[in-house]
């Protein structure tokens, strides 16, 4: 890495949530790991590139941008270029620690700035839409999900609380507020007992929840610990149902591995009903689920939840060269995809190592791990204090 040429100033687009939560959060943790200082100034310099994609009249920034030349622009399928709530709202944990390390506001500052504009703009019925215009400020179009477009700006506030040692009360308002919503307006049981978290566009419910969304059993474990005395009973039982849920979406299929959706209408429960809804590519959000559960609750179901993952991955997706995700969840004889995701060795080996790892092996209550499974210390200064307001 020393030696490296500067492969960051080559021209390229880039997705700046992803060379966030996957490149700077994954430097950072082999920093905080190891004490090395390259690990320091590569996420350094990597977080500098990324500074103008905020450059817009409202400061959240855009979604893509060159590394080389500072020109960023929104995404073409984001609606009348939008920003994306779960790509703007997931900056907070590496920023800050960016901040802390060099002694530049800059990054926390921009990250503030954020929150500032999402606690402006007015929230329908306190849902937060996936798309907001770096220009007005404003919501594009209201559409509300818990997993993809939306699903690791809610996991941010409550890991931003934890990460400043339980100081930042501004993120933990605006989790539970957001949670408080989630619960009356998406949250719904069906017919079979299944609790699921839907869809929301534009006050209209689509019964239908991704597997993205299933982190979100372990998010509301994880908050629960810190819920008022009369919510906590409450919550962690609201978690275990989520994950019970995302359980029956893999017992379900014949490979024992969950559909990239799965539905709740039309008799169907926790099953994938579209055929482009019904492959697995190594996702890790329903272990991550089971290891917070796991070392939540220390009920054993979760670790025997997870071996049967083991068991499905080796069985279906192992290849000679590593692991592939699969196409159909419901067949035996699954074809694969050729494709190793690098979630999968971050998040989903990480995520199963840990649920069978002691307590004690990155601690809860010395780490957050980002959304990408990074771990980052639990910060024992007020960063809020150190920025303008």
């Amino acid at each position: 890495m020393k030696g490296s040429p500067h492969l960051i100033n080559l021209n390229g687009e880039a997705s700046l949530f992803e060379v966030n939560i996957r490149y700077i959060g994954g430097l950072l943790a082999a920093y905080y790991l190891t004490g090395e200082e390259v690990f320091k100034s590569k996420a350094l310099e990597l977080g500098e590139k990324l500074l103008p994609a905020f450059n817009t009249p409202t400061g959240i920034p855009r979604g893509v941008i060159n590394l080389g030349s500072g020109m960023s622009w929104s995404w073409g399928w984001a609606s009348a270029g939008s920003s994306i709530l779960a790509e703007f709202g997931t900056l907070h944990l590496e920023f800050l620690h960016l901040s802390e390390l060099s002694g530049n506001p800059v990054f926390a500052e921009k990250v503030m700035n954020i929150r500032k504009v999402l606690n402006r703009v007015e929230k329908p019925q306190g849902l937060y839409p996936n798309f907001l215009s770096p220009v007005t400020g404003n919501w594009v179009q209201h559409h509300v999900s818990i997993g993809g477009l939306g699903d690791s700006f809610y996991e941010y506030l409550i890991k931003s609380w934890l990460m400043s040692d339980k100081k930042d009360s501004e993120a933990k308002k605006m989790y539970d507020d957001a949670l408080e919503a989630i619960e009356k307006h998406l949250v719904k049981k069906s017919a079979g007992g299944l609790t699921y978290i839907a869809e929301w566009r534009g006050g209209i419910l689509d019964h239908k929840m991704g597997h993205l969304a299933c982190f979100s059993g372990g998010m509301i474990a994880l908050g629960a610990e810190h819920a008022r005395e009369e919510r906590k009973q409450h919550y962690v039982d609201l978690a275990a149902e989520i994950t019970n849920t995302c359980h029956e979406s893999y017992e379900r299929s014949d490979t024992k591995l969950g559909p990239e959706a799965f539905r709740f209408d039309a008799g169907t429960e926790a099953m994938a009903t579209r055929l482009s809804e019904r492959y697995y590519i190594l996702r890790p959000e329903v272990v991550e689920s089971y290891m917070y559960m796991w070392r939540l609750t220390h009920d054993p179901k979760y670790r025997q939840w997870g071996w049967e993952v083991v068991k499905a991955l080796e069985k279906h997706c192992r290849v000679e060269a590593g692991f592939s995700g699969i196409r159909d969840v419901y067949t035996t004889t699954p074809t694969h995809d050729n494709m190793q995701q690098s979630f999968f060795l971050a998040e989903t080996l990480k995520y199963l190592y840990l649920l069978f790892c002691e307590d004690d092996v990155l601690s809860l209550d010395d780490w957050v791990f980002n959304t990408e499974a990074h771990p980052l210390p639990i910060n024992h200064t007020d960063f809020k204090a150190s920025v303008q307001q």
